[in-house]
């Protein structure tokens, strides 16, 4: 199965090679790494450029510079692999990852695997307290669980193909898109997979583009009923993802 990375790049000129390198040495000679950039103040498109020219696994190409969603839309659009792993720009992937992620799709029949991650400070050290995200969200699958608190983070997360189609375009008013395609795929009978072992160094540094730990009570239920209202405009599909 041929394997399809997902970036969605912005102002990620010091953390996104180290990123590459650790996704790239996972992958096969046939996969690639789409790295969609937001137009951005420092060098991050060179930079993926520059590395392009080394590896034709990698694949940049120019977001509209809509915001983090329409720019992971961008990259999801662009890849033509089997299976779609999400992945930010900042964060490290155990060495692991790709090996432990695959065999639930090419022999437990995954549509949608989501695994755990550490929580690591800009020097990939992990936080007081030894924190995974598994652990402090609770995170199992179900849609009502998942819809009142997400556990559905994109950079953890991997797909079929199959499923894109029923989860593109995002609605305009949903708060983040990983939570879509996770609500999306319980919605849809899709077959989903939780690995509770750690496969990414997630990392915290202040300046993460997707970071919504601090969000006021009212801005969480108005993003929940912006969901919501999402839903009603999508038809539940009749048959699995699956084919």
């Amino acid at each position: 199965m041929k394997i399809s990375v997902a970036i969605a790049a912005y102002n990620g000129e010091s953390f996104i090679l180290e990123q590459l390198a650790s996704i790239l040495n996972q992958l096969g000679e046939d996969d690639e790494v789409i790295v969609s950039t937001d137009p951005s103040k420092d060098n991050t498109l060179n930079v993926v450029k520059a590395l392009a020219e080394l590896d034709a696994r990698v694949k940049p190409v120019e977001g509209e510079g809509k915001g983090l969603i329409r720019n992971f839309e961008n990259a999801i659009e662009q890849c033509t692999g089997d299976v779609i792993f999400l992945s930010d720009q900042d964060d490290v992937w155990a060495d692991d990852k790709v090996a432990t992620v695959m065999p639930a799709f090419t022999e437990r029949g995954a549509d949608l695997v989501l695994h755990n991650c550490d929580v690591v400070d800009v020097f990939l050290k992990p936080v007081e307290g030894g924190e995974n995200f598994f652990a402090t969200h609770g995170s199992k699958p179900g849609f009502f669980q998942n819809f009142v608190k997400n556990s559905y983070m994109g950079c953890c997360m991997a797909f079929r193909k199959e499923l894109v189609r029923e989860f593109l375009p995002f609605p305009a008013k949903i708060p983040m898109h990983d939570q879509w395609i996770g609500l999306i795929a319980e919605r849809c009978g899709a077959v989903i997979e939780f690995i509770d072992k750690p496969l990414l160094h997630y990392r915290r540094h202040g300046g993460n583009v997707s970071d919504t730990r601090h969000a006021s009570l009212f801005k969480m239920f108005q993003w929940r009923w912006n969901v919501l209202n999402s839903l009603k405009t999508v038809k539940t599909p009749e048959k699995e993802v699956k084919q």
